[in-house]
């Protein structure tokens, strides 16, 4: 696949570096030239200096044959107009746009082809949001994904001494839990993956991700770890897009405080908000923090756009007494450095993005790709066309599917039903299944399973 992406920043360079790996002709559109040496030189793509929304430069980037633009530099209104340069001169088949702007979301309409033609809008505050939000439903967990929009889940946590699985192997899940059907899809054992089976005993700080049921996400969760407590009082570093959306969606289940060191932001969320208590100053205040009583907050999350602001206003509230933080990491090289010590969960709201982006450009009918493990090994959602001649699938057992190396299909939705997936499952047409791979190099293969028709050659 040709593909143009316009922004050589934390997204733009993550995506050209996912993409390249998996045989797409990719072509990287930046005006800092500095930026576009370092991914040239890291990865095999071509880099043009410009303004990604003048004809131009889209020219030269190659946009008159090109299947896909992905705009996603840091204006909006660029990325805006370049989407509309493609589709009037160079019929682009299909353009995606990174708009973080709400006043432009919210405007019905906007995003057309009699307006303004983008064919999918990404929105990483939302993204962002969403993910926290599914963390602070299921306290302890390290990460939470939605499957056949929540049908089922996959939740990743880590393995504690005392758990009830703690030393037994993976078959012994169904003598504990009888009732419930789940299944192991990756363990990561002092940072490298294996590919769970019957035989595999989990070990205490195992990271183990398992897909279930959405009503069965707890009970599985008991196995692993003690279950924690609900959260109930929340403080918010930051009062940006992030911490307002956030604050949004939960202060009515949660008590919710946001710290701004910005007056007039502060004015604006207090006027937004319903039952948000703002505050004025800094997450890194000791004094402001006692004076709040962080020691009775079940959960600090630090979301400013600084990264250093981020890292030491949660070490400060861990060593006040906060129970949980979590902390937004834009520089993806410290997430590693930072999670699973005082700070509970790093998250790379790039990685998220990411995520978002790969559905619409993986072939096959890809409903959704996710990122496990800050990009470690990847979770995707196919949907199963055709029949028994024209699919690869359809049809057959899953024991009798040529699934690519370190892959395996956790679970299938079929219609409102979560199938765990067993050897001796049946896929049929229109089923969601869910893979799992370690190796991203052989994403490409597991696409190829769910090419039907001419393409299934």
């Amino acid at each position: 696949m040709k593909i143009i992406i316009l922004g050589a920043g934390q997204v733009g360079g993550t995506l050209a570096e996912h993409l390249s790996d998996e045989a797409n002709d990719i072509t990287v559109v930046d005006t800092d030239g500095d930026r576009l040496r370092d991914l040239g030189d890291r990865l095999d793509i071509r880099t043009v200096q410009g303004r990604g929304s003048f004809p131009t430069v889209l020219r030269q980037a190659g946009a008159d044959d090109a299947d896909m633009l992905v705009a996603v530099t840091n204006s909006d209104e660029v990325n805006m107009v370049a989407c509309q340069v493609a589709y009037t001169f160079f019929h682009t088949p299909t353009k995606i746009a990174r708009v973080r702007e709400a006043a432009y979301l919210t405007r019905a309409g906007l995003f057309d082809n009699e307006a303004i033609p983008v064919d999918v809008l990404i929105s990483p505050e939302q993204v962002v949001t969403n993910y926290i939000k599914r963390l602070i439903e299921y306290p302890g967990a390290l990460q939470v994904i939605d499957f056949a929009e929540g049908k089922a889940q996959l939740v990743g946590v880590k393995a504690y001494y005392g758990g009830p699985l703690v030393g037994h192997e993976l078959r012994q899940i169904r003598e504990h839990m009888p009732n419930v059907d789940t299944r192991v899809a990756a363990i990561f054992r002092r940072n490298r993956p294996i590919l769970p089976k019957g035989d595999t005993v989990i070990e205490a700080d195992d990271e183990v991700f398992f897909i279930a049921a959405k009503a069965h996400i707890r009970a599985v969760m008991s196995e692993l770890r003690r279950l924690e407590d609900s959260y109930k009082r929340v403080v918010i570093a930051g009062g940006g897009h992030i911490g307002e959306r956030l604050a949004e969606a939960i202060e009515s289940r949660y008590q919710v405080k946001i710290i701004e060191m910005n007056a007039a932001r502060c004015r604006h969320l207090s006027e937004v908000l319903d039952s948000t208590i703002v505050l004025q100053g800094s997450a890194s205040d000791r004094d402001l923090l006692v004076e709040e009583n962080i020691s009775d907050a079940d959960i600090f999350l630090a979301l400013t756009n600084d990264d250093e602001a981020n890292i030491m206003s949660s070490l400060l509230a861990k060593r006040l007494g906060a129970r949980k933080v979590m902390t937004i990491i834009n520089n993806p090289a410290y997430v590693d450095l930072v999670q699973g010590g005082d700070i509970d969960i790093a998250i790379s709201p790039q990685l998220a993005t990411i995520g978002t982006l790969l559905t619409h450009v993986r072939r096959g009918d890809i409903v959704s790709v996710h990122s496990l493990r800050r990009g470690a090994a990847e979770a995707i959602e196919a949907i199963a066309h055709g029949d028994a001649k024209s699919s690869k699938v359809v049809g057959k057992m899953i024991e009798d599917i040529a699934l690519p190396p370190g892959t395996t299909i956790g679970a299938i939705i079929r219609d409102e039903e979560v199938l765990i997936a067993h050897d001796d499952t049946v896929i049929e047409s229109g089923d969601h299944v869910i893979l799992f791979l370690v190796d991203k190099k052989y994403i490409r293969d597991a696409e190829r399973l769910f090419q039907v028709g001419l393409t299934f050659f």
